[in-house]
């Protein structure tokens, strides 16, 4: 299925309400540490795109992992978890409120849920013919 305008319009949505939640979770409690978890968010999904072209061959069997693709996974998910966990540490020690941590958190899900989606709706198959 190819994805479209449509899809493209979805996605744009989501991203930007986001964005919107994780700039207002700065703002409205005058407290612009929340504004990393956008940065961990961002930057989560670059570890697996570098490694994902690494250590594959025409010879694998069914796996389709090995050393350097499971290290991306590794390094991709500690930031996802850094991304979730880095608000709720800094409501407990009080430096920001919960509900800033509250609309950090469902911002950067909002945020990391669109480039998965992006990822997966524009995915392109490589051709045996290549």
């Amino acid at each position: 299925m190819a994805a479209g305008l449509k899809t493209v319009i979805l996605l744009s949505f989501v991203l930007a309400v986001g964005f919107l939640l994780i700039i207002l979770s700065c703002a409205l409690w005058h407290n612009w540490l929340p504004l990393l978890v956008a940065l961990t968010f961002v930057l989560a999904p670059l570890p697996n795109a570098l490694f994902s072209h690494c250590g594959a061959d025409d010879f694998a069997g069914s796996y389709e992992g090995g050393g350097p693709v499971d290290l991306g996974r590794f390094i991709t998910s500690v930031v996802v978890v850094t991304g979730f966990a880095l608000p709720v540490v800094l409501a407990h020690s009080n430096v920001i409120t919960t509900g800033a941590c509250a609309m950090s958190i469902i911002g950067g899900g909002l945020v990391y849920g669109t480039i998965l989606a992006y990822s997966a709706a524009f995915k392109q198959d490589e051709s045996e013919f290549d």
